[in-house]
């Protein structure tokens, strides 16, 4: 029988992948990191154009140590004018390389560790009305020190480093002193995903069908 909210009982809280009919998609800024895409497609009869940052995606890194504490680094950000405590993080900008490998890479490019074990953590879009971001976040374990650093330039030059304790890095997030997404939201899903035990955790080489490149429909290239 329906609920109040006319859900079916029983039925899981999901986002329901949807694309709609694109009739042109158009290359409408060209930038040195992401470009700006022109759509219009066809939604409930009428012929929408919308503009959006078309994203190569990107991975992202909790990696907590044998002493439940989390791995940060402090990285200047124009946009926002503020240097942000984040973990690390990194583009999906090689073409055809696993996730999980990328994730191995910049967690070594940014920090000179290594993890022998890697799990799904979370996935989100950044903002989904602007751009078509999709971020997976990996909790990284059975960590090492990697002893040739790597060279770091431009804002990663003189990146911070600090181990913070999970429970402290949560006190952080409720409080509003740190604001990185990726951050808060990685900090909070092991936080509850260690409360039950990790079974929430996904396999490292689980499907991932929000990515907008394993799209069936929708964008069409330039």
């Amino acid at each position: 029988m329906p609920d109040p909210s006319g859900s079916p009982a029983g039925e899981l809280l999901r986002d329901e992948l949807d694309a709609a009919p694109v009739t042109s998609s158009e290359l409408a800024f060209k930038g040195k990191i992401w470009d700006v895409r022109r759509d219009t497609f066809g939604y409930n009869g009428a012929s929408i154009v919308r503009e959006y940052v078309d994203h190569t995606g990107a991975v992202a890194i909790l990696a907590l140590d044998d002493e439940d504490r989390v791995l940060l680094i402090k990285q200047y950000r124009h946009p926002v004018r503020a240097r942000e405590w984040e973990i690390p993080a990194g583009l999906l900008d090689v073409h055809g390389e696993d996730p999980v490998l990328a994730a191995s890479r910049e967690l070594a490019e940014e920090a000179d560790v290594a993890a022998a074990e890697w799990n799904v953590l979370a996935e989100f879009y950044t903002s989904p009305g602007g751009n078509n971001e999709a971020i997976r976040v990996y909790l990284a374990r059975g960590l090492s020190t990697i002893e040739d650093a790597f060279h770091r330039t431009d804002e990663e030059a003189d990146m911070e480093i600090r181990w913070v304790p999970l429970e402290e890095l949560v006190d952080a997030v409720l409080e509003r002193r740190v604001q990185n997404p990726s951050l808060v939201i990685a900090a909070l899903a092991a936080h509850t995903a260690r409360e039950r035990g990790w079974t929430s955790l996904a396999p490292a080489d689980a499907p991932w069908p929000r990515h907008p490149s394993n799209w069936t429909g929708g964008r069409q290239p330039a």
